[in-house]
């Protein structure tokens, strides 16, 4: 059965680099590699097809061999193939991988789950805390409570009733590893004895079982700084689950949510609201209070206020995380008729539509007149 070409099993061309034909192994060995795919025997070939493929094209005077000559060129003796060196002695196509990673020395078993890990970090946590838009604005802080796994006391975190004692694990000898072999291969595995730890607990301790973390409620207070918005989100540091054993704690991160509120509505820094007026008000104008997250200021309507007219209440509106000017409040003012009144209200009322010409020509009709030219 004829050999498969070397170029097309690594999926590149006959004008590949180096770095190219490294990339393009790279790619295959994780893909067919067997720890990813364990007892799968098609994997498994493949694997010493493309690392066979790579030793030759990776030698400048083989792969100039193979260009002119082929398969043909390692058959003999004349060396090359999958696990021949350049001296016809068997490799590790292990050794092979590792260089490409540059990861003698352990690190490649790390990228497959295998390999020591005398310490793990502790995970990250998140916290959902919802606050009111006064609270964004001015700042506050508070106390908020949750569960995590924080470092047990009764052991201090190594996982040995006191007194116990932590023995080498006898299964891998203290290495946290196992080493199997599969034909010429030689692969790597986490310890199952010891989970990868390289020592085994005599006596487990009998707070925490011998994980070294137990379930606790925590409280912590958190400032929340002026001007932040839903989304925002902050990190305190060493606040999330205890590591094992040795390991570093996690952060805990604290996602903010700003309730809606009645009155205000938030666009970036800015504020807006609405604020009734009465018509009176507008059209004689006048000075009402307006309401601010920051208190109450006072506000000029100017005599003729038209319903809907908006008036900007300089740095009234949310403090900038960025550092730049506060933002602004706007105020939309909202003309209110009256739906009642009183006799001497109409009376007056009247009047005034009568002084005014209304009463004479109903602004309806006057609309309508300066209408008829768009049709």
């Amino acid at each position: 059965m004829a050999k498969e070409d070397y170029y097309e099993l690594l999926g590149v061309g006959k004008s590949a680099t180096a770095d190219e034909l490294k990339k393009a192994y790279r790619k295959k060995a994780v893909q067919y590699h067997p720890d990813k795919n364990p007892g799968n025997k098609e994997a498994e070939e493949m694997f010493k097809k493309v690392s066979e493929a790579y030793d030759v094209l990776n030698d400048p005077e083989k792969r100039a061999a193979y260009d002119r000559y082929g398969h043909a060129a390692f058959q003999g003796g004349m060396g090359g193939g999958g696990a021949r060196g350049p001296g016809g002695g068997f490799h590790d196509p292990m050794d092979l991988f590792r260089e490409i990673f540059g990861q003698r020395g352990g690190g490649f078993e790390d990228m497959f789950g295998g390999g020591r890990d005398d310490g793990r970090d502790g995970a990250d946590l998140r916290y959902d805390l919802e606050i009111t838009l006064e609270e964004a604005a001015r700042g506050a802080e508070k106390e908020i409570s949750f569960r995590k796994n924080v470092t047990c006391e009764r052991c201090d975190g190594n996982g040995a009733e006191p007194g116990s004692k932590r023995v080498k694990c006898p299964t891998c000898g203290g290495h946290g590893e196992v080493i199997a072999s599969q034909g010429f291969f030689k692969i790597r595995r986490t310890c199952p004895a010891c989970g990868g730890a390289g020592v085994k607990i005599d006596k487990p301790c009998t707070a925490c079982r011998g994980e070294g973390r137990v379930a606790k409620t925590t409280k912590l207070n958190v400032r929340i700084p002026p001007g932040v918005d839903s989304g925002s989100r902050l990190r305190s540091a060493g606040n999330g689950e205890a590591g094992l054993a040795g390991g570093q704690p996690g952060d805990l991160y604290i996602i903010l949510h700003v309730k809606e509120h009645d009155l205000f509505e938030r666009q970036e820094d800015n504020l807006f609201c609405e604020i009734p007026i009465k018509f009176t008000l507008a059209a004689l104008g006048g000075t009402i209070e307006v309401p601010t997250l920051f208190g109450k200021v006072s506000l000029k309507i100017p005599a003729g206020t038209q319903s809907g007219a908006t008036f900007r209440l300089r740095e009234k509106g949310m403090p900038s995380l960025r550092g730049s000017r506060q933002g602004d409040q706007l105020v939309r003012v909202q003309v209110e008729v009256p739906s009642s009144l009183s006799s001497e209200q109409r009376r007056l009322l009247e009047e005034f539509a009568r002084v005014s010409g209304d009463a004479s020509e109903p602004t309806s009709k006057s609309f309508f007149e300066k209408a008829k030219k768009f049709f």
